[in-house]
């Protein structure tokens, strides 16, 4: 993605400096309303470790892991500096407060997505996103490009996160809401989920087999035409 973005600015250097700054602040954004909403949940439910930590904040400066970040701009994936938990203070229980406070990352994208499609759904805004695009219009356009390429990167963030998949919140999710012995088998699996997970990521990145959108990207494309009424991202 960097490396694309980088060809652009030979041919196009405002617009790339503009899609540069875009990206940025979309993934800022992004991440550190996710973390954000990780914390916050944690404390309501009744463990206060990211409240101390200063976690519930919209600082992105609490949030942004430096490799995280690099990583979304390089391969299109990537993760916020985690959010501490001690789940054996949250309420219902250990299993239930841990699910919910993982989905609360995710969902709190989604709905945030939510909110910033109306003003394009009501035609306030022009949808200029489709996907991740370089901005090749002129200013009047540029109101447009920032509230879609906010759209589309928490649509992107929500969902690669909800791969059950260890350490994606998606893995929490699935230990809270699964059956104990299912549970305890897909436990039995979290030491080799980053491997899993790097894996999948390195075959996209070295071959032409995508196996991370082949996942995601139909999810991604359902989300984008319900909030966008028929935009597919």
């Amino acid at each position: 993605m960097l490396i694309r973005l980088l060809s652009q600015f030979g041919v196009d250097p405002v617009g790339a400096v503009i899609t540069l700054l875009v990206l940025i602040g979309s993934l800022v954004a992004a991440v550190t309303f996710h973390e954000f909403s990780h914390a916050i949940a944690a404390s309501r439910l009744g463990d206060d470790t990211a409240r101390r930590l200063g976690r519930v904040s919209l600082n992105p400066i609490r949030h942004l892991d430096p490799m995280g970040s690099m990583m979304i701009l390089v391969a299109g994936f990537g993760w916020g500096k985690p959010v501490p938990v001690n789940s054996t203070y949250l309420r219902p229980n250990p299993r239930s407060g841990a699910a919910i406070v993982a989905a609360a990352g995710p969902v709190s994208n989604i709905l945030l997505a939510a909110v910033l499609t109306l003003p394009l759904n009501v035609g306030l805004l022009n949808p200029e996103v489709v996907g991740f695009t370089f901005f090749d219009g002129v200013a009047d356009d540029l109101p447009g490009y920032i509230v879609s390429s906010l759209v589309f990167w928490n649509i992107l963030l929500a969902v690669f996160n909800l791969l059950p998949i260890a350490p994606l919140d998606g893995f929490s999710v699935a230990v809270g809401l699964l059956p104990r012995d299912a549970s305890a088998a897909l436990l039995r699996m979290e030491r080799i989920g980053p491997l899993i997970l790097f894996g999948i990521i390195a075959v996209g990145l070295f071959t032409n087999l995508n196996i991370l959108w082949a996942l995601i990207g139909p999810v991604i494309n359902v989300l984008g035409k319900l909030l966008l009424v028929g935009y597919a991202v």
